[in-house]
């Protein structure tokens, strides 16, 4: 990874550019979802850049970029299209402290734009380190058309009621109500009424969630039976997404490790069911990532105990096949 992915706030901060052709449209379309107090310098700006100064949602300074034009900017792009002067722009603001983006120059920037799907507040960023912009728009796309547009609205009522859902523990309670919220009632009550009130619903199931008596965790033995996360089955990439608790053998591959959620704690595959099943009384949830089918001795005790268990077979790769001639 050459560029570390960061969201950087920009509500206030200015933020220059220098051009006023289709580069600078392009950015300033993106830039002016942001807070930022941006400024543009052009001698001969588009219409579009003129119509947004009179709207008063940029400065527009009709002249070249001229040293001290960028101090204090948190970013700078340089959109002129011309190399000369990108370079010469660029420089000022590199000495100035602001972070360049030279448009079309991916060795010259300090940093990239990625490809954006915007739910606001819910942003996903979307990079290709600058190699395929193609690539990074076609993903764009089908996220677009698979993230509904009222996830916005599901999000800034989450932000409003999280101070609310901290009267519930960390961990799995809390992450049951937020996952039932966003994908159940939540949805479900915008289905019905596009708009209904929100922090109704969430009061109501916060309400359920506080009087509902904590539950008896699950274990998941998953078979992984090669190292590509693209043979792991849909089943075990879901549960590790959502598991508390990883446990593993050394030959399972760090590439299968790195699906699991960033607050998951990890370990080693016991050797008796007692880790297993404390951790399923404490209410985690625990997946159990094994090379082959897992010990009957663990399986036996972990149900003996009252805890619930599933095993989920692996995908195998096929193995090597002896040359074919096509016959007609």
């Amino acid at each position: 990874m050459k560029h570390f992915p960061i969201f950087l706030a920009l509500d206030a901060r200015p933020v220059a550019l220098s051009g006023g052709g289709e580069a600078a449209l392009a950015k300033l379309r993106l830039l002016m979802k942001t807070d930022a107090r941006l400024t543009v310098y052009s001698p001969t700006p588009a219409p579009e850049i003129v119509n947004w100064a009179n709207q008063a949602r940029l400065t527009l300074i009709r002249r070249p970029l001229t040293t001290g034009d960028t101090s204090g900017c948190t970013l700078f792009y340089a959109a002129d299209e011309d190399t000369t002067e990108d370079t010469r722009t660029s420089a000022i603001a590199h000495a100035d402290g602001a972070l360049v983006n030279i448009v079309d120059d991916l060795a010259g920037s300090d940093f990239i734009t990625p490809a954006i799907v915007d739910r606001a507040p819910v942003t996903v960023a979307i990079g290709t380190e600058g190699t395929a912009p193609v690539l990074a728009r076609a993903i764009k796309a089908d996220l677009e058309a698979r993230l509904p547009a009222s996830l916005g609205l599901l999000a800034h009522a989450a932000k409003k009621f999280r101070h609310m859902a901290d009267r519930l523990p960390k961990g799995r309670a809390r992450r049951a109500f937020w996952s039932e919220f966003f994908f159940k009632s939540g949805p479900h009550a915008l289905d019905h009424d596009p708009g209904a009130d929100l922090s109704a619903t969430l009061k109501t199931r916060l309400m359920a969630q506080m009087a509902a008596r904590p539950g008896t965790g699950r274990i998941t033995f998953a078979v992984v039976a090669a190292a590509d996360p693209e043979l792991l089955p849909l089943k075990t990439r879901t549960i590790l997404h959502e598991a508390d608790l990883v446990l593993h053998g050394a030959d399972i591959a760090p590439e299968i490790l790195e699906l699991a959620r960033r607050e998951a704690k990890f370990g080693p595959l016991p050797k008796t069911a007692r880790p297993l099943t404390e951790a399923a009384t404490n209410g985690l949830h625990t997946i159990c990532l094994t090379a082959s089918a897992p010990h009957s001795h663990l399986l036996a005790a972990a149900r003996a105990a009252g805890i619930q268990t599933h095993i989920i077979p692996g995908i195998a790769p096929l193995p090597l096949l002896t040359d074919m001639k096509e016959t007609a």
